[in-house]
């Protein structure tokens, strides 16, 4: 854990001095109004943001893994952030912009909890099959969001909110991700009842817990932070499904135990993510989100593979 903390400062001091506007730490110490104007209105506030889009997202991944007893299932692979995009376009048609964030946060909950009550209700032969159901089930909801989208002409603004890019977050535009902050507590303080839930209904019901009211606090925690990640940020394909299952590899099943291991991984692999778009056709950028496909794509698929060979 200590190796990747310090990796994670070390690679958040280098992301403050990257970008096409020129910033210097020899700038910053000669007190150069400038440089400090930049710094706070654009890195740092970048800089939170990816930190908290990748922590928070990953922790929702790992929570939706333990809730849905399924290590494939995360809001990339269960129609959360579809859900989420659904919400989106009817604020956009109802009320006439897309910040009516109790809508959209409503949306992303209740395709989170139907898909939870799905996979309790089927038992699959295989556990792959889930996230499948989940990607099929996220492209209908996307097919219906996209149809209202050009049936009131709002198909660009939605392609525009959904891909993630990081280069237009200013100071005030990124502060509802600190919604990240208070999911990882809620999340750190019921890891043992999330844990017990994960082993089944019958379980957790003969611990004295109540089940269904666990289930929906963790759905609730998954879905706000999914929502709040694609409203600020876009779509960060695989990240709630790769990192989790890393940790876990690596670190083993205990939830209290991983959710602050996570949330260092996620923040870093955005991070890692975020420079390589910056460097790879510097000045330009390429989308966070294309790199972090392919990236958590290769993972996904070798994820499959190992589950075959040691299922």
């Amino acid at each position: 854990m200590k190796k990747l903390l310090l990796a994670l400062v070390a690679l958040s001091l280098l992301s403050l001095f990257v970008g096409v506007g020129n910033l210097t730490a020899g700038e910053l110490l000669s007190g150069d109004a400038n440089a400090w104007n930049l710094l706070f209105t654009s890195r740092l506030p970048r800089l939170l943001a990816i930190l908290l889009a990748g922590a928070g997202l990953s922790i929702a991944g790992l929570i939706m893994q333990q809730i849905s007893q399924n290590r494939f299932a995360a809001p990339s692979t269960s129609g959360t952030i579809e859900c989420a995009m659904f919400g989106y376009v009817l604020s956009l048609v109802i009320f006439g912009d897309g910040d009516n964030l109790w809508l959209i946060f409503a949306c992303a909950m209740a395709g989170t909890l139907i898909f939870v009550q799905f996979i309790h209700r089927i038992q699959f032969k295989n556990a792959i099959f889930v996230p499948l159901v989940g990607i099929i089930f996220g492209n209908v909801v996307e097919s219906a969001a996209t149809f209202l989208a050009y049936k009131f002409d709002a198909i660009q603004n939605l392609q525009g909110w959904a891909v993630a890019n990081f280069a237009n977050l200013l100071q005030g535009d990124f502060e509802l991700l600190y919604v990240a902050i208070p999911v990882a507590i809620l999340g750190y303080l019921y890891a043992a009842r999330i844990s017990a839930v994960g082993l089944g209904k019958d379980f957790a019901t003969n611990l004295g817990l109540n089940y269904k009211q666990v289930v929906m606090l963790g759905v609730i925690l998954v879905s706000v932070m999914a929502a709040s990640v694609v409203m600020i940020v876009g779509r960060l394909p695989f990240l709630g499904l790769i990192v989790p299952n890393l940790v876990t590899h690596f670190f083993g099943d205990n939830l209290r135990k991983n959710i602050p291991l996570t949330a260092i991984a996620g923040a870093l692999t955005v991070l890692v993510c975020d420079l390589l778009g910056r460097w790879i056709i510097y000045p330009y950028e390429v989308p966070i989100s294309m790199i972090i496909s392919t990236v958590g794509g290769v993972v996904f698929i070798g994820l499959i593979l190992r589950g075959q060979k040691h299922g």
